[in-house]
């Protein structure tokens, strides 16, 4: 059996500044999380199967404005994680085009903690 490390996991970051609802809060992740795994599908199709044979693992965590989310977009990506920056519509709380949320992974659950273990959940 793999170490927990080893394990597959998903990391849904949501922008703390823009104060969303809970059901907002919750689509928005949704959104992250169906994006990043279609697109780890075609690309890491071995890992999303763990993945999902392992419970699909997520976590959902805060940073506090836009710039501290698009550095950490920019640092998982250099290290080669599938990335998706959820844009809204707006058609509800937040202005069209707005980047609410970024989902990462999934990925190596050691990859994907060291960039955001210092996080503090949503």
């Amino acid at each position: 059996m793999a170490s927990t490390a080893d394990e597959p996991t998903m990391a849904l970051i949501v922008r703390h500044d823009l104060r969303l609802s809970t059901g907002k809060i919750a689509v928005q992740c949704a959104h992250a999380a169906v994006s990043c795994t279609l697109g780890a599908r075609k690309s890491h199709t071995r890992l999303v199967e763990r993945w999902r044979q392992s419970g699909a693992r997520k976590i959902c965590l805060k940073v506090e404005d836009l710039q501290a989310l698009q550095r950490l977009a920019g640092q998982a990506q250099s290290a080669g994680l599938v990335t998706h920056l959820v844009k809204d519509a707006g058609h509800t709380e937040v202005e069209p085009g707005t980047i609410t949320v970024l989902g990462i992974g999934p990925g190596p659950r050691r990859s994907i903690d060291a960039l955001v273990g210092e996080l503090k959940p949503y």
